[in-house]
């Protein structure tokens, strides 16, 4: 029997891919997953090698039997009982383990009788109760309504009232509860779209716009939801002052109300009292937050009770007041105060909201709906609550609609019922209205209001410090590492963290100041809930399948459009700076996160403009205007590079060079040798190393591998099918074998001929780069020239390449010079008149150079340069020579034609010693013009037909002999630059 931990059940060898023993039937319904990745899991242990799950249980009996008749796995072709399902042995079987690994969720392991030699089942050890899930009403609704239902309507709803006038207050709520209705429906859709993990609105956010746009929205959020906990807490203090006003420290009472003496003084909350009960309040509830989640669920019944009594006395004292308990300023509904409540009474206050001339405040619409949107605020209450519900896919949308819809008519009945019930001096005056008409016991409204102010606060510092945790563990940014926690832990420094912020707003003692500060973050993260539905909806990706159905992109639009409109109404220059400072944050994460691939939406929305922008190129051959260069770069082409570097440093240099400011696309592609069944995990580790390098040389491309036979098959299969329709790969480029002659390497030459007549016949360019090591980067900046000998027409694109590599900082402090090789009856003048005209027509700076071919003989300086090619013409004639010898003798021999690499070939002795003149000529044409040139370009000959190939090398060689830095290049059948506009 196999021991715990034996690796033998699941074998990963390098480059032969996974082996796996199949199901057997004696395993009694065992379930494997074989497809795990080890790669993914740094810390795993030798058990997570073959997890395996016992669907039943066994007899002591039949678990002998069992070890009995199980083969072992050093025998073959071992008789033994098939399984049915043998024929899927390879593959993982369907078990609710991995289903439940689709969805993020932990499932304990599981023993197996093959596991141990020991496989008695433990029948004592006893599932873990399943902890208490809450439904609709408890887990959604009712957190949400308290949220809802908080300080602003029990302290500021009737002051609003009667600064906006019934008419406005409508459109206040309307408008603000139309903003959330929206995004409730925008979060249904998108949070029954699949499983929800902990960070409520910034999980919901990340998934569908990154992580950049889920962090920095994420944390306006959490500043939002710390913000509030101060906004709530000012509003308890306050309420409670109000209550007992000999509990102030500081006493401040107002005799004057809109300029006139009020009839009776109005007691208003001093600023420092505010401020230190609220900081004594602050720190209470951090404490309690302390004591964990537990503690909170137990005391939130305390805090939801007392809303649901608040309203019922105000509603009962609303429709009693003035009957049986007449008030001054209190006229019960009346139809003649809501006529006369109906319209706008804007004013100017003083910090405690009491109309005055002298006031510093000036209120007007736009300033009333920054002041009420926190009264709608609070939607999120159940989104954040999704691990500790029943049915998210359910409990989500119809509890948060449900409050929403509730609560929204609720302010629209509250604005009729208060601007009908006092006259419009009351509602200023009076900001406890709500408190002096309710019935029975006034009194007990204010504890009322006290306790669902504090269960709101309380709900913010618990949910903030969470939220925090939970974009540090998603470590993004490195800064916040210091408020991670591990799962199940509490979030004690991020609770710290959160009580300091709001504290310091504490500080400020000003409810009026702060309500808009939170609306902004709220606004902010609203908005980006939105913008996901309406991406998620507009690009309808095959994963989008929510089950909540009532929902369009249309509404998701409109719902940010709204949040938009609405943070511009309440204060533009506010709105800038709140976009700002996510602007910033997105940028900080863009550039110090280590933001990975969450499937977000803006994946999907670059796949689709990809496939769009595709298609509208069409197939049609990019007009020269529209040309750009895509090299495709063969990162070892000669091998000699070691194991462990995948592409020669220099060719990613090279690559930023073909590519003006970094527009453009390259690939980089590498060819493995081999089987492709057993070497497939090879080239994944390498193709990921490749793209690793591209990354480290800040190299926008592509990295491909491809196993093949040999590098002729392998090159010939990428040249083909590389690229997807007007974005194939254009030109090939590829370093010259300057190795293989020392070493002695016989099959390049008609690889290399190989790849230059595919490139011909695959209609592809061809650039081969000699001198490859000492090719400059970004920092070493080059002086002298640029040189073209431009030899036959390429469509232009020496002259580009000229062009592009001025754009680059080392080359740009260079000249282009280009040299024109003039037959002997030609006119020199005439040729360099032409060529200056061209390519002024071409917008491009040259000087032009025509070189005529008879004029090398004649060059009296050129006497030391004239012996270095004729010696290396020389030896090139001895060892062609040398090679026809060979070649004739074995044909001689086997009574074959002459051959050469399994070819038959044709050589005329006359035409290989033109082709070596030529060359001569022109590698001494260029050593005497460009011996000091930064780098020379020159046209690519063709190979010849039927010719060896071991001749075309060395007429290559002879070419580039003593040129230090040379491109070989040959341009293909279309012009890729235009003389017109």
């Amino acid at each position: 029997m196999e021991k715990e931990g034996d690796d033998s059940d699941f074998v990963v060898e390098r480059g032969k891919g996974k082996k796996y023993r199949p199901v057997v039937a004696q395993d009694n319904a065992v379930l494997e997953m074989s497809s795990l990745d080890r790669s993914n899991s740094a810390s795993s242990t030798d058990s997570s090698l073959s997890m395996k799950i016992v669907m039943g249980v066994q007899t002591n009996q039949q678990m002998t039997s069992t070890k009995e008749s199980l083969p072992t796995h050093g025998v073959a072709n071992s008789s033994q009982s098939e399984s049915k399902l043998e024929l899927f042995g390879f593959d993982s079987l369907v078990n609710i383990l991995g289903l439940k690994s689709m969805t993020g969720e932990q499932s304990a392991p599981a023993s197996s009788p093959r596991d141990s030699e020991d496989d008695s089942v433990n029948l004592e050890k006893q599932p873990k109760a399943p902890s208490m899930k809450l439904g609709t009403i408890m887990g959604v609704f009712l957190p949400c309504f308290q949220n809802i239902m908080g300080t602003i309507y029990f302290i500021r709803f009737s002051w609003i009232v009667g600064m906006a006038g019934i008419g406005e207050a409508l459109v206040i709520v309307a408008l603000c509860g139309s903003c959330t209705f929206l995004t409730s429906v925008s979060l249904s859709a998108i949070a029954t779209n699949g499983a929800m993990k902990g960070g409520g609105p910034y999980y919901l956010i990340g998934r569908a716009l990154g992580p950049e746009v889920g962090v920095s929205i994420g944390l306006c959020f959490f500043l939002g939801n710390a913000v509030s906990g101060s906004l709530y807490v000012l509003g308890a203090v306050e309420t409670f002052l109000n209550a007992l006003p000999s509990a102030g420290l500081f006493k401040e009472t107002i005799t004057n109300v809109n300029g006139a003496a009020a009839a009776d003084p109005v007691s208003s909350p001093s600023l420092h009292d505010l401020q230190i009960y609220g900081i004594i309040v602050t720190i209470s509830l951090s404490f309690v937050v302390f004591g964990g989640v537990k503690i909170i669920n137990r005391v939130a019944p305390a805090f939801l009770i007392p809303v649901i009594y608040s309203l019922c006395s105000i509603y009962l004292g609303i429709l009693l007041a003035g009957k049986d308990r007449p008030a001054k300023g209190i006229t019960g509904l009346s139809f003649k105060t809501f006529q006369k409540n109906w319209s706008s009474a804007y004013q100017h206050t003083n910090e405690a909201g009491i109309p005055d001339p002298n006031g510093k405040r000036d209120w007007s619409f736009n300033e009333l709906v920054g002041l009420f949107f926190p009264a709608v605020t609070g939607i999120m209450a159940g989104s954040n609550r999704s691990s500790s519900l029943k049915d998210t896919q359910r409990s989500i949308p119809m509890g948060t609609l449900a409050a929403t819809l509730v609560t929204s008519s609720i302010y629209l009945i509250s604005v009729i019922l208060f601007g009908s019930l006092a006259i419009r001096e009351k509602l200023f005056s009076d900001r406890l209205l709500t408190a002096t008409v309710a019935w029975p016991l006034p009194s007990l409204i204010y504890v009322g209001i006290i306790l669902s102010t504090l269960g709101a606060a309380l709900q913010s510092l618990t949910g903030a410090p969470r939220l925090l945790a939970a974009i540090a563990n998603d470590d993004i940014l490195p800064v916040l590492k210091y408020f991670k926690v591990a799962d199940g832990s509490e979030p004690h420094s991020a609770t710290i963290f959160t009580a300091f912020i709001c504290m310091g707003c504490v500080v400020i003692g000003n409810l009026d100041l702060i309500s808009p500060t939170t609306t902004m973050f709220y606004l902010l993260c609203y908005a980006g809930v939105n913008l996901s539905g309406f991406l998620l909806d507009l690009l309808d990706a095959p994963s989008w399948r929510p089950r909540w159905k009532f929902h369009h992109w249309s509404l998701s639009l409109l719902g940010a459009c709204l949040c938009i409109l609405i943070m511009f109404l309440i204060s533009w220059s506010f709105t800038v700076l709140s976009l700002a400072l996510a602007s910033l944050i997105y940028y900080y994460v863009n550039l110090k996160g280590k933001a990975g691939d969450w499937g977000d939406g803006f994946k999907s929305a670059y796949f689709q403009l990809a496939l769009r922008s595709l298609r509208s190129l069409g197939a049609n051959q990019v007009h020269p205007k529209n040309w750009y260069p895509i090299p495709l770069i063969f990162c070892r082409p000669w091998g000699k590079l070691p194991e462990n570097v995948p592409c020669h440093p220099k060719l990613a240099d090279f690559a930023n060079c073909m590519k003006k400011k970094g527009r453009g696309m390259s690939i980089f592609a590498s060819i493995l040798d081999g089987d492709y069944h057993e070497c497939a995990e090879d080239a994944k580790i390498a193709c990921k190393q490749l793209s690793t390098y591209i990354e480290y040389k800040r190299c926008e491309a592509v990295a491909e591998m491809i196993v093949a036979p040999s590098m002729s098959a392998g090159f010939r299969a990428i040249v083909q099918t590389m690229g997807l329709g007007n974005l194939k790969p254009n030109i090939v480029v590829i370093r010259y074998p300057e190795i293989w002659r020392r070493e002695n390497l016989t099959e390049i030459p008609a690889t290399f001929v190989g790849i230059i007549n595919d490139c011909i016949v695959a209609n592809k360019a061809v650039v081969i780069v000699k001198g490859l090591d000492e090719w400059p980067n970004e920092y070493q900046r080059q002086y002298g020239s640029i040189d073209l000998y431009w030899i036959v027409r390429d469509g232009g694109l020496m002259l580009l390449l000229s062009q592009l590599l001025l754009t680059k900082d080392s080359f740009e402090s260079c000249k282009i010079q280009v040299f024109c090789i003039a037959e002997e009856d030609a006119d020199a003048g005439v040729l360099k008149a032409d060529v200056k005209k061209f390519l002024y027509d071409l917008r491009m700076q040259a000087d032009v150079i025509v070189i005529s071919m008879k004029s090398w003989d004649s060059r009296a300086d050129g006497e030391t340069k004239q012996e270095e090619s004729v010696e290396a013409f020389t030896a090139a004639q001895r060892r062609i020579a040398s090679c026809l010898k060979q070649m004739k003798e074995k044909s001689k021999m086997d009574g074959m034609p002459l051959m050469a690499d399994g070819k038959p070939v044709i050589v005329y002795e006359q035409q290989v010693e033109k082709f070596l003149y030529t060359t001569l000529k022109l590698n001494s044409t260029i050593l005497h013009y460009s011996r000091m040139a930064a780098v020379v370009l020159v046209s690519l000959p063709p190979p010849p037909l039927n010719h060896p190939t071991y001749f075309y090398m060395e007429y290559m060689d002879l070419l580039v002999e003593n040129v230090p830095r040379l491109l070989i290049v040959r341009g293909y059948r279309r012009d890729v630059v235009t003389l017109f506009t």
